[in-house]
């Protein structure tokens, strides 16, 4: 290799030479501190926002709470946040369609919507669709006094749109129907939907999953989203204390993980991944997808070659094992009927026998009747969220995993082991062909890069349900002044103004209790 700088010396005298040579070499070492000192601050930088990964999986590190980084969850106002007024603009219904988790996302969205447009949410409908034939309803679910009582400071909250009365006379006033846009911008509700309202004194929005943008400009109304998620939307008493109970059971022995094992007929219709199961079962997988998902060409070995196959329960188990859980290690599965049977699970229960699910642990009449309707999925989602640690085998389009990394990011950073189905794909498909040398190293090594529920930025397409970090999150010595947590008094701060609504002449002493949010 020529040496830098060689054919410059040549044919020069050696003073010359050797002078240029030093000046040279005291630039490249100049050049070499400041790198050195950029890189060591960019550490120092990158340090004071995420905690660094480890080096290898301690199992026994995992039981416990990932590294916080020094934030902790608080989704109260930062800033200005005036109460609900007297007068609204208007009522405000919603059906939420889909499943719990996707109900429980729309009914978030739907607390921001009433928020934005200055209008009377009516308590939200949960559809009883054809997948869950279940018509428990929002109070059916949901501690509604506890709703209603935790929004107070934000939105005004009602049963169902009263009548109207005028000049002696009572009249019934009727929502007008909208279809609002898919993940609808802000301004559609300041404009459409507000001018409906106000036109026609209430609107019913139908359908309602996912009808307001996610990623909003407005670190306020997020944290109202994680205020309603995290705080108001609380399970009725006897599902959590059926929750809580389950729990218990679990615990009474150590430490228990939780796993959501998506291997179920509709992921895998959606996913199209059939090869793996025999003709009959495929014929059922394909007139699923057919008659529930639009139409596409699917090949199943490109899909699992790029990770959109759900893991198999072998593969779970696989995973765990290397990263070295032993079999000793109790497990709840969080999960609906499994497609193919008892052939997929035995070899996840070869290696982990100690599985339960909520009806082995508590065989209640309750959970009898409804473990596959929405009290089952409450109580799956409640001891999902207590659990030790937390496992999705298909977080792509899956509201209950999605919803749960969220919460238990939320909720202290608890462990979550979040497979990168991508990666490990060529490592499960080498295994198959009979190259087993390395497996589990491989795994590792692939598991090492994945985050365990510490805080970490939200990159696309990851959802704000699932990572509202680090709106919903605070410092209480931070180093940017918007990562500040909000002073300890901030309930006295809302509640002053709440009055200052109700009676305003003590508009005087609000005002003085303003600055108190400010930053």
């Amino acid at each position: 290799m020529r040496r830098l700088g060689h054919h410059r010396l040549h044919g020069k005298t050696g003073g010359v030479g050797t002078k240029g040579m030093v000046a040279k070499l005291s630039i490249g070492v100049i050049v070499l501190l400041i790198c050195t000192l950029s890189l060591l601050f960019s550490a120092n930088i990158g340090s004071n926002s995420e905690p660094t990964r480890p080096s290898k999986i301690n199992v026994e590190e995992l039981w416990e709470s990932a590294e916080s980084g020094g934030w902790r969850p608080s989704s109260a106002p930062r800033s200005d946040w005036p109460p609900p007024t007297q007068e609204t603009n208007g009522y405000l219904r919603v059906r939420c369609n889909g499943g719990l988790n996707q109900q429980r996302s729309a009914i978030c969205n739907a607390v921001l919507a009433a928020r934005i447009m200055n209008a009377t949410l009516v308590l939200p409908e949960l559809d009883a669709n054809s997948f869950w034939h279940d018509d428990s309803g929002f109070q059916g679910i949901y501690d509604v006094e506890h709703f209603i009582e935790t929004l107070k400071y934000d939105v005004k909250i009602v049963g169902k749109i009263p009548d109207a009365h005028k000049n002696g006379k009572t009249k019934k006033i009727k929502a007008f129907q909208i279809r609002p846009p898919r993940d609808a911008p802000i301004e559609w509700y300041l404009t459409t939907a507000l001018k409906a309202m106000k036109e026609h004194s209430a609107i019913y929005l139908t359908p309602f999953s996912h009808r307001l943008a996610e990623e909003i400009d407005n670190p306020e109304y997020q944290r109202l989203r994680c205020r309603v998620n995290y705080h108001a939307l609380r399970f009725k008493p006897h599902i959590m204390k059926l929750s809580e109970s389950i729990v218990d059971k679990l615990r009474s022995q150590g430490h228990f993980m939780s796993i959501h094992l998506r291997f179920e007929m509709d992921m895998l219709a959606f996913a199209g991944c059939f090869d793996i199961f025999n003709p009959e079962e495929q014929k059922i997988l394909r007139k699923y997808r057919k008659e529930n998902f639009a139409e596409k060409r699917l090949i199943y070995n490109e899909r699992r070659a790029i990770g959109k196959c759900p893991l198999t329960p072998e593969e779970v188990g696989l995973i765990l094992r290397a990263m070295r859980f032993d079999n000793s290690t109790r497990i709840y599965l969080a999960a609906g009927e499994l497609f193919g049977g008892e052939r997929f699970m035995k070899p996840f229960r070869t290696l982990f026998p100690r599985l339960d699910n909520h009806s082995s642990v508590d065989p209640s009449e309750e959970l009898s009747a409804n473990s596959q309707g929405l009290i089952g999925s409450a109580v799956d989602y409640m001891v999902c969220l207590l659990s030790d640690i937390f496992m999705p085998t298909y977080d792509g389009p899956s509201n209950f995993a999605n919803n749960l990394l969220g919460h238990r990011l939320y909720y202290g950073f608890r462990t979550t082991i979040r497979p990168d189905r991508k990666a490990l794909a060529p490592i499960f498909i080498a295994r198959e062909k009979g190259k087993i040398a390395g497996f589990e190293e491989a795994v590792r090594r692939v598991m090492l890069k994945t985050n365990f529920g510490g805080p970490h930025r939200r990159v696309s397409p990851e959802s704000f349900y699932t990572n509202s970090w680090p709106e919903c999150f605070c410092q209480m010595n931070p180093k940017k002044s918007s990562d500040k947590c909000p002073p300890d008094n901030v309930i006295e701060i809302l509640d002053s103004r709440l009055e200052s609504v109700r009676d305003p002449d003590s508009t005087s002493q609000t005002n003085s209790t303003v600055t108190g949010l400010e930053r």
